[in-house]
């Protein structure tokens, strides 16, 4: 039984509970930590299935939780694939504003970028549009330089060889879902479909299931998690002659997304999109997908409701967008004009985890809260990739305040 005793415990072998995990232990190298992950692989999920962005910190609110991790979280990630040969390109992006009726939100998100820190921004007339991207129109842009592209699989990767080769006693165990909680005085028994584990201290980073496993350990929260999933087209050979890098629209304000862009991959080709599509199971990758109990646990929050009755053009429209390539094709020419048909064949998908608060409204930064001696992410949506590394810092920070850890 020894064997099964730890520190802490961390729910979720996505790319914030790896990065909590290795941050913890550089602070605290004396401390078993074990991270369990139910699926077969380590970043399976949203980890996995993302454009690979390294954000540049452009469109967060200032001061919000999202806006410092995501710059802080961006440099030292780049300084962490340096260091450790993980391959990355700091390429730059331009955001393209194609009628005026965009230019005040462009503006908007300028100085959000300035407040933010974001190294470099710039205004771009249409001509230097042209210049960086050849086959785009816009009448002008955002430049930005300081946003790339990585592998965020490759990056957990690495989190977890050196989380086991680096401090004794220390390990990620896969297919091992977590099923129940046991609370004692001073531990907590946490029960998985291969057995049981003990740690003085749980964190919980479990994505997709955040707001269940949060609630199985005995957290009393009022949010829910709503899965959205998003479609992507890949460019063809013919195609990708038409981009250089990446290629962002100027954001609706009235929506909770980014909308539709073009992002080349640091292992080749480009995607085009995504849409965001209600799904009817959280983690349904195809069209078709369904779960009872995921459609009745989302259709039973009032705030699901309440979102969808605030947004509803923008689901009808992100709806025919995944059944009509037509559509989606007009939504990618406000950018390449010249795209055609058989430039665009079809991708893979990613499912995010939307937090809802009961009102209906989507929660935009980044929520952390503690339960005893427990932590749970609740919400950490993109950027929390890029920000990894400083999501885990303010989790050792908060383990060390919370956890009296020493």
């Amino acid at each position: 039984m020894e064997n099964n005793r730890f520190d802490i415990i961390i729910i979720g072998g996505g790319i914030v509970g790896l990065a909590s995990a290795y941050k913890i232990n550089l602070k605290y190298p004396n401390k078993k930590i074990l991270v369990l992950e139910k699926e077969n692989k380590i970043a399976f999920h949203q980890t996995g299935h993302n454009s690979g962005v390294i954000h540049s910190g452009l469109y967060y609110k200032p001061g919000s939780y999202k806006a410092k991790t995501c710059v802080d979280g961006r440099r030292e990630l780049v300084a962490f694939a340096k260091e450790h040969h993980i391959p990355h390109d700091i390429c730059g992006k331009i955001v393209v504003a194609t009628e005026k009726s965009e230019l005040e939100q462009m503006n908007r998100v300028l100085n959000n970028g300035l407040a933010n820190g974001v190294e470099g921004i710039e205004k771009i007339n249409a001509q230097q549009i042209k210049d960086i991207e050849p086959y785009c129109e816009g009448i002008e842009g955002l430049w930005v330089p300081c946003t790339g592209i990585i592998d965020y699989t490759d990056v957990s990767r690495k989190y977890v060889e050196l989380i086991q080769s680096k401090f004794e006693g220390s390990k990620v165990l896969l297919e091992h879902e977590v099923i129940g909680f046991e609370k004692h005085q001073f531990y907590t028994d946490v029960i998985t479909t291969k057995g049981k584990y003990s740690g003085s201290y749980i964190i919980t980073c479990a994505g997709l299931q955040s707001d269940r496993i949060a609630k199985k350990e005995g957290a009393k929260i009022e949010t829910a998690i709503v899965g959205f999933r998003g479609d992507y087209y890949d460019l063809s050979d013919k195609g990708m002659s038409k981009l250089r890098n990446l290629i962002y629209p100027i954001p609706n304000s009235k929506y909770p997304f980014l909308g539709v862009h073009f992002t080349r991959m640091i292992h080749g080709g480009v995607e085009c999109g995504p849409n965001a599509v209600f799904v009817f199971k959280r983690e349904g990758y195809n069209r078709t997908d369904f779960s009872m109990k995921d459609t009745a646990e989302a259709l039973s929050f009032g705030g699901t409701w309440k979102f969808f009755a605030k947004n509803i053009q923008f689901a009808l429209d992100e709806y025919h967008g995944a059944f009509s390539k037509t559509f989606f094709l007009k939504r990618l020419r406000k950018l390449i004009p010249t795209l055609e048909m058989d430039d665009l064949k079809p991708g893979r998908t990613g499912v995010r985890a939307m937090a809802l608060a009961p009102e209906g409204n989507m929660i935009d930064d980044f929520k952390i809260e503690i339960n005893g001696n427990a932590i749970h992410v609740l919400n950490a949506p993109s950027p929390a990739a890029t920000a990894s590394l400083a999501i885990g810092n303010a989790i050792q920070e908060m383990a060390t305040e919370h956890f009296n850890l020493n």
